[in-house]
């Protein structure tokens, strides 16, 4: 019974099971069957990505890689499923592709019994009557025609799913490269963007901003209040740097990627979006106590030919504790 591959199928699975610490629930068992009898599969791709270097799978994790579609939600967890829905989609284009050789192994198979079909009905033709032909001819017809309105409509089905799948797989890959409290890109995306204009050999310009004393914020006031900072200062960014990418870069650090445009003209607009943040009069909403003054440092420097994100990233970030040191609330340029 040792050299059953059912039987060690089975206790693989209750292995799998164990080791990941997964209740024994049906769907686990499915999954762990799915995973483990096909090795090289797009979901055992996808585990593996997942558990490299000894990390455990979890219930979430066992959910979003599941067999069934699930839905997709934004923020952190978007990005975590991400994997799971490439995995899906892959599966789904397998299955699409062998449902297609099925229908060309049927249609085939069709043209061969025409074929026949055909064949026998010129033998017979001298001893029926046209009657007989044309009643074969008509029932063949009537088959061919039933046979095709059924693959049409399998295929249309498909169709659909591929299309939906396709477009839950655009939007978790948006919302991967999200920042879900702010709604901005994120760190990722920025420095996606500042490659692709990097490559594009076009004049750039990047900057940092870090919000002032936002730790004070948070422990006078609760995160809840240091979040609606941040969605406001990111909204403040967003709208006086219009057509520029802002990014929430990490905790209270924003990016800007100015594109198209020189240091002098990069600086007067960011200027005019740290006037602005410092000039409102944020107030608490439960109870309307004034909650003082917002404002926000920044570096700014005009990126150099050839130059990596990080290496850009690293001479605003010196020139923004430069910003610090100097009494905050300014930007400093180089």
């Amino acid at each position: 019974m040792g050299n059953d591959p059912a039987r060690r199928l089975y206790d693989r699975i209750g292995e799998f099971l164990f080791a990941q610490r997964l209740s024994p629930e049906p769907a686990n068992f499915t999954f762990a069957y799915h995973l483990l009898s096909e090795p090289d599969g797009p979901l055992a791709r996808a585990v593996y990505a997942m558990t490299d270097g000894g990390v455990r799978l979890t219930q979430r994790d066992i959910d979003s890689l599941g067999c069934e579609a699930k839905p997709v939600t934004g923020g952190a967890a978007a990005a975590e499923r991400a994997e799971g829905l490439v995995a899906q989609t892959q599966m789904q284009v397998e299955g699409f592709e062998d449902m297609v050789h099925a229908m060309r192994a049927e249609t085939e198979d069709f043209g061969r019994n025409l074929a026949a079909s055909a064949e026998a009905i010129t033998r017979s033709a001298g001893q029926s009557g046209d009657a007989t032909r044309i009643e074969e001819v008509a029932r063949l017809t009537a088959t061919m025609l039933e046979r095709v309105r059924s693959a049409e409509s399998r295929l249309e089905s498909a169709t659909r799913e591929a299309s939906d799948l396709r477009k839950k797989l655009e939007e978790a890959r948006d919302n991967a490269r999200r920042d879900p409290l702010t709604n901005l890109p994120n760190r990722r995306a920025f420095e996606e963007a500042y490659a692709a204009q990097a490559a594009s050999g076009e004049r750039i310009c990047l900057a940092v901003c870090d919000v002032d004393h936002f730790k004070s914020v948070n422990d006078r006031f609760g995160h809840a209040v240091g979040d609606r900072v941040l969605r406001a200062i990111g909204e403040a960014l967003s709208l006086s740097c219009n057509g520029h990418l802002v990014a929430r870069y990490g905790g209270e650090e924003f990016a800007v990627l100015f594109t198209g445009i020189g240091v002098e003209a990069a600086q007067v607009t960011l200027e005019t979006a740290r006037a602005t943040v410092a000039s409102k009069r944020y107030r608490l909403r439960e109870s309307d106590a004034p909650l003082g003054e917002v404002t926000f440092s920044a570096g700014l420097v005009s990126v150099i030919a050839q130059d990596a994100c990080q290496t850009s990233f690293q001479r605003a970030d010196q020139l923004l504790y430069a910003a610090k040191e100097a009494g905050r609330n300014c930007i400093r340029v180089g």
